[in-house]
């Protein structure tokens, strides 16, 4: 089920399931008949992806559209310009270079020396022109295309501290399972490296690419937006029938499975919804532990760089650190196995 309303509101792009050739033509994308992958950001030395010091790959495309997403430049599967005028020096090599004339620079009518930098999305093609003559990154494509080999050279940089810490690579996104082939080939990679893997996932995936990686993750982060069907589909696009069900098949086939919850002010933070995650902890025995993941606006920030729209009726502030304790507590005397920390809260 896909809500059309929802899924405009959330960051204005189509759902990839209204328009199945686009995944399709993207996961079969090759070069030299190897795959790749369409990357929007590696972060290296990262302590919240997982155990220990990570490398965190970033992949573009998802099938869901939440209304909070904190990375809303990942939804697409497409390349997306990144837009700060603020940055901009007043060259003019962008409106050079430009085929469709999508940059302007515009003098200020009280004063010739201030530029402002108009920048129109709606002649844009993404050709990148722009990109390569901007010093100061006032405008850059974000989704680059990498192959395997490429992504691993960043990766095998932090081999060291990965074995000190018990780290490893973090797929995430986007979602991975959106980009499958490239997907199984970077795992498969990096086991080969002998590299610890975790799989952030959203769980919205056929069963059969759940089979191809399940034999290449060391960590599922499991990502469980909302327990009520209805409200799920509401909030991200489509019902959490298709999650439950991959999250039940890969905990009976023995994978090792976090479960991670955001909870958003306004939208599940009612205790109808921590009883039934509760109740699903229990009817998981062998899951690793349940995390609670307090909302941030970060992803609102970004929508204006990315010219996408906003949500309606999103907080502009986080989840307080009282209410995310209370529930902590709460949880805990249901007995769920939390990973949080006592007194405080994950980043």
């Amino acid at each position: 089920m896909i809500i059309p309303a929802v899924v405009e509101a959330a960051a204005g792009w189509k759902s990839m399931l209204e328009n199945p050739q686009a995944e399709t033509v993207f996961e079969n994308a090759r070069i030299n008949g190897e795959p790749f992958g369409r990357v929007f950001d590696i972060q290296r030395f990262s302590i919240h992806d997982g155990p220990g010091i990570r490398t965190t790959v970033f992949l573009k495309g998802c099938p869901l559209r939440c209304l909070w997403c904190h990375n809303p430049e990942g939804m697409s599967p497409s390349p997306i310009i990144s837009f700060l005028p603020e940055k901009c020096m007043g060259c003019g090599e962008c409106v050079r270079v430009c085929p469709q004339g999508a940059h302007h620079l515009v003098a200020s009518e009280s004063d010739d020396s201030t530029i402002t930098h108009v920048y129109d999305r709606e002649h844009c093609i993404t050709c990148g022109h722009c990109t390569e003559v901007c010093d100061t990154r006032t405008v850059e494509i974000v989704g680059r295309p990498m192959s395997v080999k490429e992504v691993m050279k960043e990766v095998v940089q932090d081999k060291a501290f990965y074995v000190t810490s018990g780290g490893g690579l973090t797929l995430s996104g986007g979602e991975p399972m959106a980009q499958i082939d490239f997907t199984v080939a970077l795992l498969s990679a990096t086991k080969e490296q002998g590299i610890h893997r975790c799989l952030e996932t959203a769980g919205f995936a056929n069963r059969e690419r759940f089979l191809r990686v399940l034999p290449l993750v060391d960590l599922f982060l499991y990502d469980f937006k909302e327990t009520d069907p209805g409200r799920h589909a509401e909030f991200t696009g489509h019902s959490n029938q298709l999650i439950l069900q991959n999250l039940r098949f890969l905990h009976d086939a023995g994978a090792r499975i976090q479960l991670q919850c955001p909870i958003v002010p306004g939208f599940n933070d009612r205790e109808d919804h921590f009883a039934a995650i509760a109740a699903l902890s229990r009817s998981l025995p062998n899951l690793t532990g349940v995390q609670l993941l307090p909302y941030h606006p970060l992803g609102k920030s970004k929508l204006e760089r990315f010219g996408l729209k906003p949500a309606v009726h999103v907080s502009d502030q986080p989840l307080r650190l009282n209410q995310l304790e209370g529930w902590i507590h709460w949880l805990r005397e249901q007995g769920v196995p939390l990973l949080n920390p006592n007194g405080s809260a994950p980043a």
